[in-house]
């Protein structure tokens, strides 16, 4: 088991260990969506209606010469003490919420539970624009404003041209720059609207992500294999499947977290996320949501075959990996023939993916082998990815020097050649060239232009939750302390506790120094799918939101040669990359504080296992 596996199988250990000592409880003047608390009404109804009905059996049992109306007297004082007391802690509730919160400015959906008492201010709100700029983009941020009679709330807005935003967390909200955040409600959107999921998490807590959905909405739930690594389909709660990928000899994780989120009026919401399905993801950590709304074709287009490398195709054979195909096949044939999607094939067809900019990167468990396989995985994808956007940087002199700001939650085993190989891939440069070098050749290089940023000891102790915090951030002594370990690219995050996974590239001039001339093995001529570069409107680089860790485990490591290229990766993963039209633009979607600010000497990375408050007992 390689060390990161180590790290979350003791994640899991602690969090277990952490809710067994910690017993649920209900805050009635909590923010929580009022849907959730409806959802926790119904589900003490049916325990407490079972639990009468089960006394008044053992009643009728233990005295059958008693009347009828005895026996029905246990159950019917039961259900009616619940049901008055319940009663008056709503009628409660709603008269604060009357007192200490504006009524909103605009009519709520009828049958809908009113939403605007747990969004940001309205100041903070987003408002809601079809219009589109000249340079496209899908991560757009939202504005203030301070208009608020037509600001419509966030659960009801529709993202068209994407949206990314970090999540609201009890920790800072509202967010210091005052942009807007997104919370678990508002991305789900109108809970009456929903007809159909498709969900993935690495962490689950199934009774809580329950609560979100009206029981009647079917569900399939992608999660973590157990320790066979076996691809299993099983029923795990009514109208929601769970199913599992294979993972060889069950080593590394399925540690993806996005949704595909079919509502009845046809349109369908992409959603890539960095948060596990579990409420300490969304109440105390920082996360990011990148989002899209598709919509449904007048009329379905044709299968085509050539179609491998775009949005829609490489969603599609993400989800035949993660063994979504025949859970979909169960889930019709268990009393939901009429799903909005009959076969994963159908969601290029059907839906119009036209609108979407920004490109999916997904990293596939296993070993691939040969081109055709590896440039639709791990870091060679990234590759095609940066291609499409048309931020190649090209091999000769003149080249622009990328610049990459890696941050995570869980560092990696790094060699100068794993750190070279995957600078290579983001650069837009082919694995072919990399692998036609020498061994010995890509062992020499110096390090790349990288930042890892990780946060300090004293970081996480300043934050909010302090050390107690840390408990999802992963640096192992020994890791630290190793004789190569690149200490000198370390950085500080300067936020508050995180669950980030994002990659900041930024293209800079070459100053035409020799330390930024290429690696000796690779030629001064751009090769000749150099023509075949699309071209896209100036930016100064990229960024990376998703599930990836900047590890090998996640991006995968290259070996063979040019001729029968291996590309072997640990764990499933999936990301978005798009474009970042200026610096200004980079600051603001940066979940660290830039510039990030260089280790000290003195400085040392958090190590959770060193801590009093995260050791197993």
């Amino acid at each position: 088991m390689s060390s990161e596996d180590e790290d979350i199988a003791r994640a899991i250990a602690l969090s277990l260990q952490e809710t067994s000592r910690k017993p649920v409880s209900i805050n009635l003047d909590s923010d929580e969506d009022d849907n959730v608390e409806e959802a926790r009404f119904q589900t003490e109804l049916i325990h407490v209606m079972n639990a009468s009905r089960t006394e008044s059996s053992q009643s009728q049992t233990r005295n059958a010469s008693s009347s009828q109306t005895n026996n029905e007297q246990p159950s019917q004082s039961m259900a009616s003490a619940f049901l008055s007391e319940r009663a008056q802690l709503e009628k409660e509730r709603r008269e604060r919420q009357k007192r200490l919160r504006p009524q909103p400015s605009y009519s709520s959906i009828p049958g809908e539970e009113d939403d605007s008492d747990v969004e940001e201010p309205p100041a903070k709100r987003q408002q809601v624009s079809y219009s589109k700029s000249k340079f496209q983009r899908s991560n757009k941020l939202g504005h203030s404003s301070s208009k608020t009679s037509n600001v419509v709330p966030t659960i009801e807005q529709v993202f068209w041209d994407g949206e990314l935003r970090q999540t609201a967390t009890q920790h800072a909200e509202p967010r210091k720059d005052g942009l807007p955040t997104f919370r678990l409600t508002e991305v789900l959107g109108m809970k009456s609207e929903l007809a159909f999921a498709i969900m993935s998490s690495y962490s689950l807590d199934f009774p809580w992500i329950y609560e979100f959905f009206d029981p009647s909405v079917p569900v399939i739930m992608v999660a973590q294999p157990d320790a066979s690594g076996q691809a299993t389909i099983k029923n795990v709660l009514p109208n929601w499947i769970r199913t599992t990928p294979f993972l060889r000899y069950g080593r590394g994780c399925q540690h993806m977290k996005f949704m595909l989120l079919f509502y009845k009026t046809g349109r369908l919401r992409v959603v890539i996320s960095t948060a596990n399905l579990v409420a300490y993801d969304w109440r105390d950590m920082e996360n990011s949501v990148w989002l899209q709304d598709i919509p449904l074709r007048s009329k379905p287009i044709p299968h085509d075959p050539k179609a491998s490398g775009d949005f829609p195709s490489s969603l599609q054979r993400m989800l035949h990996a993660v063994n979504v195909k025949p859970a979909l096949v169960t889930m019709i044939s268990d009393n939901h023939p009429d799903l909005p999607i009959k076969s994963i094939d159908e969601l290029r067809q059907r839906w119009d993916w036209s609108n979407v900019r920004a490109q999916l990167v997904a990293s596939i468990a296993g070993k691939h082998e040969g081109w055709p396989q590896l440039i639709h995985n791990g870091h060679p994808r990234l590759m095609t990815a940066v291609r499409k956007l048309g931020m190649r940087t090209g091999q000769s002199k003149k080249s622009k020097v990328l610049m990459l700001e890696c941050q995570g939650s869980s560092l990696g085993v790094y060699t100068t050649q794993w750190l070279n190989e995957f600078h290579w891939s983001a650069r837009g440069e082919s694995a072919e060239d990399w692998l036609d070098g020498t061994r010995k050749a890509r062992e020499k290089l110096p390090l790349p232009p990288v930042k890892l940023i990780f946060p300090t000891k004293t970081t996480v102790q300043e934050s909010a939750s302090g050390e107690q915090g840390g408990g999802t951030i992963f640096c192992r002594r020994k890791q630290w302390s190793g004789k190569n370990f690149p200490r000198s690219l370390f950085y500080d995050s300067k936020m508050v506790i995180m669950s980030f996974k994002m990659i900041i590239a930024l293209l800079n001039d070459n100053p035409f120094s020799s330390g930024n001339t290429k690696p000796e093995f690779i030629s001064d001529t751009e090769d000749e799918t150099d023509d075949d570069i699309e071209v896209i409107e100036p930016a100064v680089g990229w960024a990376y939101i998703g599930s990836h860790n900047f590890t090998p485990s996640a991006w995968g490591t290259l070996s063979g040669s040019s001729f029968n290229p291996i590309l072997n990766i640990t764990n499933y993963e999936v990301g978005v990359i798009f474009l970042l039209k200026d610096a200004k633009e980079a600051d603001r979607v940066a979940c660290f504080q830039r510039p990030p600010k260089k280790y000290a000497s003195k400085d040392e990375p958090w190590i959770q296992e060193e801590s009093a408050y995260h050791q197993i007992e």
